[in-house]
């Protein structure tokens, strides 16, 4: 544990690759995200906040070493969330907390040992991505995903309302730079 910490503070955390689009909008950029593996949770609940605490738990468990090889695997950034809202306000939201998996086990990743933990092949898809700073809660999160969709519309873009990433990059144990994004997917030509 102390050694994931200690990568987490002071190391340089891998992130999954990606291809820069042409920036179409000043407050916005976009991303194509080639295909890749993730380790990925689901919980459901009417808040973020703590569906991703639960979610962030149990992955922790999963690179510590709670996996069919019993290995450790090194932390990655972003911890993203897909989250499918629910009908209504008073409705659950479905949100998929994961973690990237490291390039050197991209071919062959761990098994998780536990249940509702599982490995997910994510395929290619393009994103149009605001970035914020600060500690991330869930109102904040709501505010950036709203002035994504009023910029997104601003510029005349077609996207997808639903479902929808939130990506954090930070340990909560760093104080400043703190790097937060919301992810709204590009919506499917054709």
């Amino acid at each position: 544990m102390l050694k994931t910490i200690g990568n987490a503070l002071f190391s340089k955390i891998q992130n999954p690759k990606f291809i820069p689009g042409e920036k179409q909008g000043e407050d916005y950029e976009v991303r194509t995200y080639p295909a890749a593996k993730w380790v990925s949770t689901t919980t459901t609940g009417m808040h973020w906040d703590p569906a991703i605490s639960t979610g962030f738990r149990r992955l922790f468990k999963y690179i510590q070493g709670a996996n069919m090889n019993k290995v450790a695997v090194d932390m990655t950034a972003p911890v993203s969330c897909l989250v499918h809202p629910g009908a209504g306000p008073a409705c659950e939201s479905s949100f998929t907390v994961s973690f990237y998996i490291p390039e050197e086990l991209q071919d062959a990743p761990p098994e998780p040992s536990d249940q509702t933990v599982f490995l997910e092949s994510r395929k290619e898809f393009t994103a149009y991505v605001r970035t914020y700073g600060g500690f991330s809660n869930e109102q904040v999160k709501r505010e950036n995903l709203l002035k994504l969709v009023e910029s997104l519309t601003r510029d005349g873009v077609s996207f997808q309302e639903q479902p929808y990433y939130t990506a954090g990059y930070d340990s909560p144990f760093k104080l400043t730079n703190r790097r937060n994004e919301v992810w709204i997917l590009k919506k499917a030509e054709g």
